[in-house]
């Protein structure tokens, strides 16, 4: 079991700052925030970054050496505090639900947020053909994708179920 990880938010304040959301927290959208910094950006606006996952960004590329030993900080792009450092609103585990661009707000489960400008940085999503698979002993199906950490997890946790 991997432990929950720690979310750094920027301190809560109120600001007269342009809201400038970026939606994707994983390669491209932390290097779209490292090129907002070095431009001045986060002195001008409020950001807010969601991530889905629950981990900061991390280099997908080499997601194989999670199975060699590395965990998700050997793995993490940048300083664990960058975005907390320049004050950003880092939002790990928060989806974007649903975009309402007339009303200039994102959706998440937990609530509206209101945006001046909007950056899309989601990245991909596997396509998995609804080939009929097996059905685990735990009323699951057998299918698993090799995309993100909890993927890796689910990976090792079926592989590790099969030794038993």
């Amino acid at each position: 079991m991997t432990p929950a990880p720690i979310t750094t938010h920027a301190p809560a304040t109120t600001t007269d700052k342009p809201r400038l959301l970026v939606v994707g927290n994983g390669m491209v959208g932390h290097y779209c925030l490292e090129q907002l910094v070095e431009r001045g950006a986060h002195h001008r606006y409020a950001i807010t970054v969601f991530g889905e996952e629950r981990h900061r960004a991390y280099d997908r590329v080499h997601l194989s050496d999670y199975f060699s030993g590395s965990d998700a900080d050997a793995l993490a792009l940048g300083e664990a505090d960058f975005c907390a450092r320049h004050g950003i609103d880092l939002r790990l585990g928060e989806a974007v639900t649903s975009i309402d661009r007339h009303a200039r707000n994102v959706a998440t489960d937990r609530g509206l947020h209101d945006f001046d400008q909007l950056i899309l940085a989601t990245g991909s999503y596997p396509f998995v053909p609804p080939i009929p698979t097996p059905k685990t002993d735990d009323g699951g199906h057998a299918r698993l994708v090799y995309r993100t950490l909890d993927d890796l997890d689910r990976i090792r946790e079926a592989a590790l179920s099969l030794e038993d």
